[in-house]
């Protein structure tokens, strides 16, 4: 265990003295240096220039820590700064990060040294006068143990080290970073590459605060055993910027997947697979944690093991463990060690530390953030801290810089871009100072992150885009309209132009066609005579070329005989090769047969022998010289000229073609080559003749086909000539036809020119309004256009920030933002605002008709929600936005769900599915960590289709799906990462909303006639406006889609005139609807007087949850009754009339209502409250007059002397200076004096609320600031004069008891509504029930249960037995089970009407609490139980329980006495419970009597009387004394005055008529032949409060309960309030600190027991002397433990002591002026 004593629990001698102690005392500086010196030393052996520098840094390292440690202590706000030893190690291990050998002398290795401190220590510093402070300090180190100036050290800001900025990427040296542009490019390209691989992408904006975070995270996951603990509010990028870090290291990054049922079991699994991942397959591993991912404490339990010894107690199967020592073994064996299974699992242990680097995100607001620090020490111990502050200046402004420089569609010059940057600053600054006052005003949270900068920027982004291209196309669209419109008008004068020319055209145009057909006629004979000539011929040169074509054939028929013969030859020369004609050539010795061949070619080629010696041709060497070249040869031979072979070559062949052996067969035999040689011979010899043949036939060929050519060119002359006729004929009639047709154009064209003009006429006749008005819509849109950038920059700030503040914030803000516009000359419209510049009127009409509230606020609500890229939480108290998303949604089947559905997840899945909207209604302050993919919209692309992980399915993600949530807890407090996800948009109801709400209400109910004619205005109105909208639409559509001149468009003219009738129709049908909902809206107004004072009322009832948690209303239940008192109203002709009759009525019927389920204390209050407000309303009262009467004066503003201190406290007195201040009362400081003998009487007097003021203020002084004056002077009288006001101002019967009727709440109920017994302490409404249920024959019919642990599964099934039976079920004491609260609310909420019993009814009690759901509360009955306050109201409810047959129980005989009793009875209980306010003087003990002790001495009564003939006065005082009522008492005295009031009601004295109980006989037995109604009758005129004469105490008695009561009632009102703020005020921990240091200034010290104990000896004759001793024991108890806890929480305070859960339960006490628990458990129980 830690040190004894700061805070800490203490720990008994009893448990102590069973152990022997062993102290381990804080290590020595000396132990210290030779611990970090060694490895220092070590690390600095390889750079011999540092060595001298290392002891140095050692001891400079120490004294900076132990300065820390004494200096930077742990606050309450600063609960994270504790220090160990692990940190001062830390800042060695960073600096044995870094290669000693690269650091050039001492400045390298000081900025080494500044960096690792810098990390280990300032890193978790959380503002900037702390992280100056430590930079100071090291500043300061440098200088007197180096003398080296901090300067020339840190020579760039800021100092950046990490291991990535290097080329060398597998090396990874830890580095200084000097060119911190390339690093931000280096991560830029990481960021790049991890978006490649994951499919949730990152958009970081990497400006160099974050660079910052990423080197320190990535330097932490970079060292042995390197943890993080990440301190910020969600959106500040911490676990963005641990996705990149774990990247850049190439880390496995692991974090847990929530579901809606992820539990202990699914945590274990996730936690033993990312160990055994690290562990057994020794992969550095990073785990990312956030603190929004805690479903259970216990996580953090195994997180805190995690971090101390790397494992997790009973987390492994002993499969899981056989796997390990599997893995284990072979590394165990490598290390020369035993392979047991504790050296296996060490080893394994030791890996999953070392690469296992565990980073959790925290946020660090609120007190649970503190609790868990206390409870885990390991999340401080075992993480280096790295505290994400606000984003600084230039965070913001370089992410704004990055975004408008990608905005492509942000066209403005650099200084309004500048100033567009500086104003986002601006906003964001804004709201966060706003926020803040938000808290202290309206007790409200709003948290402004990072998330909602980004968010801001992004929406500028994207409504910047959509108003300019919907302005661009509204004014390119309007425009062009125009444009066609002014061309329509020139084209008109030109039409008039064109029709005057045409007429000459056309008479010319019927000339022309007369001569062309004269012309015509002569042409064509010409024409007839020339074919005649042409056809003879043309008969002729087809005979002539029948016999050209008989002599061709002829010849070309003996040709085809030799053909075959050449291409068969050909053929063969064809399939030869080279190689052939190679191998004849080759022949030394040829055959016969290829000799004759070679012969034969050389005589075909006239190529000549030579001669042998024999004179013998040789044919066979010149014929080998035509084989040279086979391709030349083979050519030579498809080329011969076989038309022209000479007569000596064909005698020279003839022998060869007539031997044998030159035939194809014979050569065949000794050469392919030369048979197919010898073909082609044979084939040359048979053309030969044939041709011969064929020639003299070519001739006659040739004579016949010049006759032919003749005569066919005489007959193409003859066929031009009478194609030149024919075509000048065609020309003609060509020309005729022409004529003819332009004179037919030219009429056409006149008469469509007539027409054009017509048309022209009409357009310009129909458009004739809309010329004007277009171009100025023209001018206006280009205005707008040309100031968009401002009014975007503020819709996008009332979209992204507002959307959880009231009307009042939201106008207050954008005040300001629109100042700023000015100063920065950024382009704007005058009044811009998130309405004008983003609402759709017809849109906006469609919202009110579906629900939405009429009031700016609303309308603007519904932009957000409109706008928003976050999916919206609506504040919904009322239920009004849940109203109007269902009504609105109706018709795209919207699904509705709770978070208490149990497949509530399927449900949402398949709204994102399938596309449909999706509400999710009534959600506390948590959301379930399932759903964070959803609101995070994390949609990813899996093959081309866009999906959604929800849960582990995948799911298929529609564009069209909607998500709403909606709460309808009236102040909730999200968290920032909550906040971050949604957008919150407030709908609380704003006074004008309820008001319009009441006044269509109340017009409906008085004249539904007007309200049901207002209503189908209103719809009407918005279809034709609609109307008129589309046709404008239409119009402008159609003239800027047109091609060409809308002249020409008749379907366009003629929609366009039908369109003008009917948008005249609709003008005029619109005008005269306005004027009706004119007159219609002035006969509502004359109702507006009851919907003002029916909003004031509902706001009164609103503000009382400031007071009590129960006091919760529904506006549906406000406007039931409300509906019901217009009903019940008086009737009355006059309006004006009906209506005060409908306030008066309606007023007292809530306050009766209402104080049903109010405590008796709080009753006056809220009458009072109703008083209050009405005149607030009609401005009869002075604000500033009452915040004084509730807060008075705590000091004096003046130095004027009390003139009375004999019978005027100082207290008093600074409260009469304190009406200086009002300017009404001014004059009464300085004058008080001067008649202090009236104000003396004013004092003095018993009733000074009655009592008449000094002469000059007496007549002057209005009601209300009588108050002041009795405030000051008598507070004890206050809620007497309160009364009185009630009374004066609204009537006595608000002052009234208010009994409450079982049988009128039960018949008000329904099976839907629960009803609420809400208790006080002693009190229980089981008796009253029960016997209820009995009268209402249903006692058989229900069941009971008490609330408690273990109970709620058989409460469940009560609750569904009787639902479906029609059963009452009874659950006590919820309050007891707030676990089951959730559920309970859950089986109400889904009671379906249609199917529970009619019967059925759900009866409830308990105390009040926070923990009861607000959805019962806001739709039940509720009934306080507690007695009355008075007598007379005691009484009241006494003879309430009674009837008629009751009191004539007892027969004729005994009847008198019964009564007389009875009333002494009744009179005596209410004694008894009313002594309990005069404190010790009523009793010494308070006691908790209760109706039951009543009931039984009644039932007594009656029963002793009818035993008895004489009335047992003894049985009677015995039974109620010491049995009913005196078996509570357990002080003897107080038995004593009990027994002794007793005696004065239970005494033969009071059985006469008239006897007085009291001395003034105001308190009397009456006639005992009175009925029931007889006693009401009598109680009802008793005195409102009890005068101390019925107690037997003096009037003085009263003062110290009446002023206590006054105070309580005055803070009560004050809650009520709305608060203010004002700058400069103390912080919540100097407040603690200055009221501690009061208390213990003021306590005195325990008292000398010994010193008292001789001053006052124990003795039999002074008794009280024991009792003086007793209570000093008990007092000095109290005084060592106020002193002690005082002296501790100052200490923890300052940092100097931890803070524990009692010190700080007890310092928010003080910070409230409550006393503390700890103190009130150690108070005397006598001694109040």
């Amino acid at each position: 265990m830690g040190p004894p004593g700061g805070g800490r629990n203490p720990v008994t001698p009893r448990l102590m003295r069973h152990f022997n102690y062993l102290a381990f005392t804080e290590l020595e500086d000396p132990s210290k240096r030779t611990i970090f010196g060694t490895i220092l030393s070590g690390w600095t052996q390889s750079n011999a220039e540092l060595q001298p520098f290392g002891p140095i840094a050692v001891g400079t390292c120490i004294s900076v820590y132990n300065t820390i440690t004494t200096q930077l202590l742990p606050t309450p706000s600063k609960s994270h700064y504790t220090f160990n030893l692990r940190d001062l190690s830390k800042v060695f291990q960073g600096m044995l990060m870094s290669d000693s050998t690269k650091l050039n002398g001492l400045n390298d290795f000081l900025r080494l040294w500044f960096h690792e401190s810098q990390r280990v220590f300032a890193d978790r510093l959380v503002n900037d006068e702390d992280r100056n402070w430590f930079t100071a300090l090291l500043q300061d180190k440098m200088k007197t143990d180096f003398g080296v100036e901090m300067s020339a050290v840190v020579t760039s800001d800021p100092l950046l080290y990490c291991d990535f900025a290097t080329e060398n990427y597998e090396a990874r040296p830890y580095v200084e970073v000097l060119d911190h542009a390339q690093l931000i490019h280096k991560l830029m390209e990481f960021q790049n590459d991890y978006n490649k691989v994951s499919t949730a992408q990152m958009n970081l904006v990497l400006f160099m605060d974050a660079v910052r975070h990423v080197c320190r995270i990535s330097r932490i996951i970079r060292q042995s055993l390197g943890n993080a603990l990440l301190l910020g509010v969600g959106g500040s990028g911490r676990q963005s910027l641990t996705r990149l870090s774990a990247h850049v290291s190439d880390y496995d990054l692991f974090q847990i997947e929530l579901s809606k049922n992820y539990g202990t079991v699914e945590w274990h699994d996730d936690l033993k697979k990312v160990m055994m991942k690290a562990g057994m397959d020794n992969v550095p591993m990073v785990f990312l944690f956030s603190d929004t991912q805690i479903k259970k404490e216990s996580f953090l339990e195994d997180l805190n093991n995690l971090l101390n010894s790397g494992d997790v107690p009973n987390i492994y199967a002993p499969d899981d463990l056989e796997n390990i020592y599997a893995a284990m073994k072979p590394i165990i064996s490598d290390a020369d060690m035993a392979p047991t299974k504790t050296n296996m699992f060490s080893a394994y242990t030791k890996r999953v530390r070392a690469n296992l680097h565990s980073v959790i995100t925290m946020s660090p607001l609120g007190e649970v953030f503190r609790a868990r620090l206390r409870q885990f020490p390991a999340l401080v111990n075992c993480c280096t801290i790295d505290w994400f502050s606000e984003w600084p200046p230039d965070a913001l402004r370089s992410v704004a810089v990055r975004f408008f420089s990608e905005l492509s569609e942000l066209n403005v010059s650099e200084a309004i871009r500048s100033g567009l940057v500086l104003m986002c600053q601006e906003m964001h600054s804004t709201v966060a100072i706003n926020s803040v006052r938000f808290l202290q005003e309206l007790s409200r949270h709003n948290y402004v992150t990072p998330t909602s900068y980004l968010e801001l920027l992004r929406i500028f982004n994207k409504l910047l885009l959509l108003k300019t291209t919907e302005l661009n196309a509204a004014i390119n669209r309007t425009k062009g309209g125009l444009d066609k419109l002014l061309s329509t008008a020139e084209e008109v004068t030109v039409l008039q132009t064109e029709l005057e020319g045409m007429q000459p055209m056309i008479e010319e145009a019927v000339r022309e066609a007369a001569e062309t057909v004269t012309k015509i006629v002569q042409d064509t004979k010409t024409a007839e005579e020339t074919k005649t000539v042409v056809q003879k011929e043309e008969e002729q040169a087809m005979e002539k070329a029948r016999i050209t074509i008989t002599i061709a054939e002829d010849a070309q028929r003996d040709l085809n005989e030799a053909l075959p013969t050449l291409e068969a030859a050909l053929a063969s020369l064809k399939s030869l090769n080279k190689a052939d004609v190679v191998e004849v050539r080759s022949m030394q010795r040829p055959p016969e047969g290829v000799k004759v061949v070679i012969e034969a070619v050389c005589i075909m080629k006239n190529i000549k022998p030579k001669k042998t010696a024999e004179k013998k041709d040789d044919y066979w060497e010149v014929g080998k010289a035509l084989l040279v070249d086979p391709q030349k040869f083979l050519d030579s031979l498809f080329t011969y000229d076989k038309e022209n072979i000479s007569e000596p070559v064909i005698k020279a062949i003839q022998p060869y073609i007539d031997s044998e052996t030159f035939q194809p067969s014979a050569i065949a035999k000794v050469s392919k080559a030369c048979t197919s040689v010898c073909l082609w011979v044979r084939a040359m010899y048979k053309y030969h003749f044939i041709n011969k043949a064929v020639e003299p036939k070519r001739e006659a060929l040739k004579i016949a086909q010049a006759e032919l050519e003749s005569t066919q060119a005489a007959l193409a002359s003859a066929k031009r000539k009478l194609k030149d006729t024919e075509m000048g004929l065609i020309a003609m009639q060509r020309k005729h036809a022409e004529c003819v047709k332009k004179k037919e154009d030219l009429e056409v064209n006149m008469k469509e020119c007539e027409a054009r003009l017509i048309r022209a006429d009409r357009l310009i006749t129909g458009l004739a309004g809309e010329k004007v008005r277009w171009a100025d819509t023209v001018t206006n849109l280009s205005n707008i256009l040309s100031n968009i950038v401002g009014d975007v920059l503020v819709a996008a700030g009332c979209v992204a920030y507002l959307g959880s503040f009231t009307g009042e914030y939201r106008m207050h803000m954008v005040n300001e933002w629109i100042s700023g516009l000015k100063q920065l000359k950024i382009p704007h419209n005058e009044q811009c605002n998130l309405n004008d510049t983003l609402s759709d009127p017809v849109k906006v009409r469609a919202w009110q008709i579906a629900g939405l509230p009429r009031d700016n606020l609303s309308v603007e609500n519904g932009v957000i929600v409109q706008y928003a890229r976050r999916w919206p939480l609506f504040i919904d108290p009322q239920g009004q936005a849940n109203k109007w998303i269902k009504n609105l949604e109706k018709d795209k089947f919207l699904e509705v769900i709770k978070m208490s559905d149990k497949d509530f997840l399927r449900s949402l899945e398949n709204s994102i599915r399938f596309g449909k909207p999706c509400l999710l209604e009534n959600i506390g302050e948590e959301l379930d960590p399932a759903l964070e993919p959803v609101l995070l919209q994390q949609t990813f692309k899996q093959q081309g289709v866009v999906v959604l992980k929800l849960g582990d399915t995948i799911i298929t993600f529609n564009d069209e799906f909607r998500f709403y949530i909606t709460t309808k807890l009236p102040n909730p407090h999200y968290t920032p990462e909550t906040s971050a996800k949604v957008t919150l948009v407030n709908f609380t109801l704003s006074p004008s909303g309820i008001e319009d709400q009441l006044l269509a209400l109340v017009v409906a109910k008085e004249r539904p006639d007007l309200e049901d004619a207002k209503n189908h205005l209103i719809v009407h109105n918005a279809k034709m406006k609609g109307d008129l909208k589309a046709i404008e639409d239409k119009i402008l559509m159609k003239l800027s889609s047109s091609q060409g001149s809308p002249v020409d468009d008749l379907d366009f003219i003629q929609t366009l005139e039908a369109s003008k009738i009917t948008s005249d129709e609709i003008k005029m049908k619109v005008a005269v609807a306005e004027q009706t909902e004119k007159d219609i809206d002035a006969t509502r107004s004359q109702y507006i007087p009851v919907a003002v004072s029916t909003r004031i009322l509902f706001f009164c009832v609103a503000a009382l949850s400031n007071i009590d948690p129960m006091y919760q209303y529904s506006l549906e239940w406000f406007l039931g009754i409300f509906i019901l008192s217009m009903k019940m109203a008086q009737v009355a002709v006059d309006i004006g009339q009906r209506g005060q009759h409908i306030n008066d009525y309606f007023m007292f019927s809530l306050y009766c209502n209402i104080c049903r389920s109010l405590f008796e204390k709080h009753k006056l209050l809220f009458a009072f409250l109703l008083c209050i407000r009405k005149m607030e309303h009609d401005k009869a009262i002075d604000m500033e007059e009452y915040r004084h009467f509730l807060t008075g004066v705590t000091q004096k503003t003046s130095d004027l002397p009390n003139p009375a201190p004999d019978w005027l406290s100082e207290r008093s007195w600074t409260e009469v200076l304190g009406l200086g201040s009002l300017p009404n009362c001014s004059s009464i400081p300085v004058e008080f004096a001067k008649h202090l003998s009236e104000f003396k009487a004013f004092f003095d007097s018993p009733e000074p609320h009655r009592h008449e003021l000094p002469s000059k203020w007496q007549g002057k002084l209005s009601d209300f600031q009588r108050l002041l004056v009795l405030r000051c002077l008598r507070p004890d009288k206050i809620t007497n004069a309160l009364q009185d006001f009630v009374v004066n101002h609204i009537g006595q019967k608000f002052v009234e008891p208010q009994t409450a009727d079982l049988n009128i709440v039960y018949l008000e109920s329904s099976p839907m509504t629960p009803l609420i017994f809400i208790l006080s302490q002693g009190t229980d409404p089981a008796a009253d029930l029960y016997k209820f249920a009995e009268e209402a024959k249903f006692s058989k019919k229900m069941s009971a249960i008490s609330l408690g642990q273990g109970q709620g599964p058989r409460a469940e099934a009560m609750f569904k037995e009787a639902a479906e039976k029609g059963l009452w079920v009874f659950f006590q004491n919820c309050h007891l089970a707030p676990s089951w609260m959730p559920s309970l609310e859950r089986l109400i909420e889904t009671i379906n009407p249609e199917r529970v019993h009619k019967d059925f009814r759900l009866w409830l009690t308990s105390m009040p609490s926070s923990n009861f759901p607000v959805y019962i509360l806001q739709n039940g009955s509720k009934i306080t139980i507690e007695p009355p306050r008075g007598i007379k109201a005691n009484l009241l409810r006494s003879y309430a329980g009674f009837n008629d047959d009751f009191l004539k129980s007892c027969g004729e005989e005994k009847n008198a006495a019964f009564h007389y009793l009875l009333e002494s009875l009744c009179f005596f209980h209410g004694i008894c419970l009313e002594r309990r306010k005069f404190g010790s003087l009523g009793f010494n003990i308070p006691y908790e009597f209760t109706d039951g002790d009543l009931r039984i001495c009644v039932s007594q009564l009656k029963m002793f009387l009818l035993e008895y003939s004489d009335v047992p006065f003894k049985v009677l005082i015995y039974t109620a004394g010491h049995i009913n009522y005196g078996g509570r008492v357990t002080d003897d005295w107080d038995r004593r005055c009990l027994m002794n009031i007793l005696n004065g009601f239970y005494s033969p004295e009071v059985l006469v008529t008239g006897f007085s109980f009291s001395p003034s006989g105001i308190y009397k037995q009456i006639n005992p032949e009175s009925d029931q109604d007889g006693y009401l009758f009598y109680l009802r005129s008793l005195p409102l409060n009890d005068s101390p004469e019925i107690f037997g105490l003096h009037e003085n008695a009263n003062i110290t309960f009446a002023q206590n009561e006054t105070y309580r009632c005055l803070e009560a009102l004050l809650l009520l309030q709305p608060k203010s703020s004002s700058g400069g005020g103390k912080t919540r921990e100097e407040v603690m600190e200055e009221a501690g240091n009061s208390i213990m200034a003021a306590v005195p010290k325990a008292f000398d027991l010994f010193s008292v104990i001789q001053k006052y000896p124990v003795l039999y004759e002074q008794s009280m002397n024991t009792v003086l001793i007793q209570e000093l024991i008990r007092y000095n108890r109290l005084l060592v433990v106020i002193h002690r806890s005082l002296y501790d929480m100052l200490k923890a305070l300052k940092g100097l002591v931890v803070m524990s859960l009692q010190l700080e339960l007890m310092a928010n006490s003080l910070y409230m002026n409550q006393v503390p628990a700890m103190w009130a458990d150690k108070v005397s129980k006598s001694s109040c």
